[in-house]
């Protein structure tokens, strides 16, 4: 465990525990904040706990031509009932992937600090939403730092069924057309279904610093 100071530095990802916690401490500048996510770094940390600082092993990353479209979501997608915008409204999105309630969990780890840092990313040109409409009702949406070649996700919210797919596939299909690849840091079944997938750590710092 590494316990950071204002230096403006990270240790090697290959000193992360074995739960991928890394480092502790620290700040949410903007300049941190992107020297993490070049780093194959990220915060998630609680209201009540210092920063923390996580590079898991296996990572869950996807390759958009493997981005899984079922034959509903077409039909949704060829419906036009959606309609994507990006970044006309990023602390909207902020706000409402900071307050859905999600299954299993209570809380949220997007909190205050957390929000002011990630609205000076998106001032800085880094952080980025997609936003979903559905007639003039915000219906859902993601947000993530865009590191060129990669994007690095960090949440998404629906009010609605399929709006946050209908967003990550845009997102996919766009970074298809870049030639890069979604991070999307930590595995769950949804993800998967998408088509994520877990590769090892050392494979994906090759890709995000190759």
């Amino acid at each position: 465990m590494f316990f950071l100071s204002e230096r403006l530095e990270f240790p090697s990802v290959e000193k992360a525990n074995a739960e991928g916690l890394l480092a502790v401490g620290g700040d949410l500048s903007p300049e941190r904040l992107v020297l993490a996510y070049q780093s194959g770094i990220f915060p998630w940390f609680n209201e009540d706990s210092l920063i923390l600082w996580w590079s898991p092993d296996p990572r869950m990353i996807l390759f958009p031509d493997r981005i899984k479209i079922s034959k509903s979501m077409r039909q949704v997608i060829k419906s036009n009932r959606f309609r994507l915008t990006k970044n006309t409204c990023f602390e909207r999105v902020l706000e409402e992937c900071s307050t859905i309630k999600r299954f299993g969990q209570e809380g949220t780890w997007i909190t205050y600090d957390m929000k002011k840092a990630y609205l000076k990313l998106h001032e800085s040109g880094y952080a980025k939403s997609y936003e979903v409409w559905e007639d003039d009702s915000l219906v859902g949406g993601l947000y993530g730092v865009d590191m060129g070649h990669v994007f690095c996700g960090e949440s998404m919210f629906s009010k609605t069924s399929n709006a946050s797919k209908f967003a990550f596939i845009k997102l996919a299909q766009e970074f298809q057309e870049k030639g890069g690849f979604i991070d999307c840091q930590l595995y769950t079944k949804h993800l998967e279904s998408l088509g994520a997938r877990e590769i090892p750590r050392a494979d994906f710092m090759k890709i995000l610093q190759g």
